[in-house]
């Protein structure tokens, strides 16, 4: 199983590298796998109508809000380190300081991150992942990847997968069941998060595979430049690199 993720990281490198070494003239994504994707899609999306959603209803629902705002708040906390590691790579020195003191009062004033305490001493959330530093770097996003669960990625993106779970806390330090209890309740509370928003995707006509992909490369080529992108079509330079 290990040669296997291992296998996968090394394709996915390959990929990575070979889109930064092409230019492409393209404005529309690179999803030559879109068949693989939309069967991939349908099972996520099946999965979500059946289960994901109504368990994500009914934690919403007798979940107390405050408790809801906790498990937020412990989960952002968890994944502080991997903000602070990219923040240094993406050379944010400053940023990198603020989230590692953030990180540090919320874990210890905070209760381990229960309460989001370092906020109101102004130090605000932020995330900061791999896959946004390969982009800082230059690396293109290369194939639109629709992933089991997961949901929408890129090879950009999927490559750093791998080193982010090296880098969790929850992952490197808890038993199975800990560890997948966790996780369930991660899923669960991200998808409460994103309740009204999928409401709205479901209300549109048009295909919800291209509207799902398009928003996904939109909101990344946002988080690349820390909301504040360059005036220019986010396509022209993301499909393979600068």
């Amino acid at each position: 199983m290990l040669r296997i993720k291992k296998l996968v990281w090394l394709v996915l490198l390959s990929l990575l590298f070979a889109g930064c070494a092409v230019r492409s003239p393209y404005q529309e994504a690179s999803d030559p796998l879109e068949p693989v994707n939309r069967i991939v899609y349908e099972f996520n999306d099946g999965l979500d109508r059946f289960v994901l959603k109504p368990v994500a209803k009914g934690y919403q629902e007798y979940v107390p809000s405050p408790a809801r705002t906790g498990v937020r708040n412990f989960f952002n906390n968890i994944n502080e380190p991997i903000t602070i590691v990219n923040n240094v790579l993406q050379g944010k020195p400053g940023q990198a300081a603020g989230d590692t003191m953030r990180f540090g009062f919320n874990t210890i004033f905070g209760v381990l991150g229960l309460f989001d305490v370092a906020t109101g001493w102004g130090l605000e959330l932020h995330k900061e992942d791999f896959g946004q530093t390969f982009g800082v770097w230059g690396f293109g996003e290369g194939w639109y990847l629709m992933l089991p669960l997961l949901g929408p990625s890129v090879v950009r993106d999927a490559a750093g997968l791998p080193i982010e779970y090296q880098m969790d806390l929850i992952a490197r330090n808890t038993s199975d069941v800990t560890r997948y209890s966790a996780y369930t309740l991660l899923f669960i509370s991200k998808r409460a998060d994103l309740l009204s928003a999928s409401d709205v995707l479901d209300s549109g006509s048009v295909d919800s595979y291209l509207q799902v992909r398009e928003a996904y490369r939109q909101k990344r080529w946002y988080d690349i430049h820390d909301g504040n992108p360059p005036d220019e079509d986010f396509s022209d330079k993301e499909l393979f690199g600068d």
